[in-house]
């Protein structure tokens, strides 16, 4: 499950990158603020499913 969160997290962020860059070229600046948004919500998954991996190894080796 977790890489598929992965997976997810990080197709996310592309999809914001993509969103970002179009929003600059096109000069519009509420699709690149989303594009932005997105980004930071991939982050966001990303950094959850570290602490999982933590929470994960620290009960293992308990």
């Amino acid at each position: 499950m977790a890489a598929e969160d992965r997976i997810k997290a990080t197709a996310k962020n592309l999809e914001g990158k993509v969103q970002e860059v179009v929003g600059e070229l096109s000069g519009n600046e509420r699709q690149k603020v989303e594009g932005k948004v997105k980004q930071m919500q991939a982050k966001a998954m990303h950094e959850q499913e570290n602490l999982k991996d933590d929470a994960k190894k620290f009960i293992d080796r308990a």
